[in-house]
């Protein structure tokens, strides 16, 4: 009877081992990421990722992701091509920019139908279309950016060219300085300065480019290397960073105070970032009707305009500029 209990015991004990063991594991570690942006993650631009930061999109992915400032869209192609990130943020023409110089990336989601880059002008200077610029000052972050490709191409639309208008360089600060402080008549703005030079006092009125010329918004950027490789990865990515999109489109006040709660150096600024977001809502999110899709005939269309005026040397195909397979939420 002894030995019966004994074996009977030494049974039930084996079986329940494995699941001791399970219940003990730890949980796997998060993956570590690095995702290149072209400027400061503290940009209410960057609204989207800090948002699927804040709310633990990324965490639920098994994700932990640290962002990091590039100089530039072109730079964070320029280093997701060399292997140094598997990710980063761009426009979504960026592709078209770093292909020209053999830096294989792709969009992997745009974020947005719109274009990043309005038309902000004085109310009282009444600039109803790019053709009124003729002979004025327009402010721009730099040369090379694709804000000013956006506005070259506006004005393109209207049988104007840079040489009509006195176009200055003047960073991504003295864009939006110089224009509230009436030292010019419009600037080709984001939102981001939009929403702040109407905190400072300037009365705007806002052309979109889409009227005139289809630029695009925000995008997702990875390697050939990577979507090839791992493509799981990529689909987290996006996946995580589309919900913070959906999160600002659905209820910006809410997202607003999740913002701010998450990037500490907005606090007591909530009117500005929530005019931010509703501007990002109406003129660059808004319309898309696959979260994160490329419109393949806008990017060839604007592809076209960059060969056209020798920002590019030649054309490439669309399937080297893009991927949709990791775009949309259920």
């Amino acid at each position: 009877m002894m030995r019966r209990t004994l074996i009977a015991l030494a049974t039930a004990l084996a079986t329940l081992a494995p699941l001791g063991s399970q219940a003990q594991a730890p949980a796997a570690a998060p993956q570590e990421i690095t995702y290149l942006l072209p400027a400061p993650a503290i940009l209410p631009a960057f609204g989207p990722w800090m948002l699927a930061q804040a709310k633990g999109y990324y965490a639920q992915e098994g994700l932990n992701v640290k962002f990091v400032a590039g100089r530039g869209g072109v730079d964070v192609a320029k280093q997701i091509g060399a292997g140094n990130a598997v990710i980063g943020g761009a426009i979504g023409d960026t592709p078209i920019i770093a292909r020209g110089q053999g830096i294989p990336v792709k969009a992997v989601a745009v974020l947005g139908a719109g274009s990043l880059m309005q038309l902000v002008s004085h109310k009282d200077a009444r600039i109803e279309s790019p053709r009124e610029l003729k002979g004025q000052v327009v402010t721009t972050t730099g040369y090379t950016d694709t804000t000013y490709y956006a506005l070259l191409g506006m004005l393109s639309k209207s049988g104007l060219t840079k040489n009509d208008l006195d176009i200055q360089s003047a960073g991504p600060a003295g864009v939006w300085q110089q224009f509230t402080a009436k030292k010019a008549v419009a600037m080709a703005a984001v939102p981001d300065w939009t929403a702040t030079a109407i905190a400072a006092g300037a009365k705007v009125d806002i052309l979109p480019a889409d009227v005139y010329f289809k630029s695009m918004a925000q995008a997702i950027l990875a390697s050939d290397e990577t979507i090839a490789k791992n493509p799981e990865l990529i689909q987290k990515l996006v996946r995580a960073t589309l919900k913070g999109m959906r999160d600002i489109m659905k209820d910006p006040k809410a997202a607003t105070a999740a913002y701010v709660a998450h990037v500490p150096a907005h606090k007591g600024k909530e009117d500005l970032i929530l005019q931010t977001f509703e501007l990002y809502n109406k003129y660059v999110y808004a319309n898309q009707k696959v979260l994160g899709q490329m419109d393949e005939g806008r990017l060839m269309d604007l592809q076209k305009f960059y060969v056209s005026n020798a920002i590019v040397p030649k054309e490439v195909a669309a399937k080297d500029l893009y991927t949709n397979q990791f775009v949309g939420l259920k």
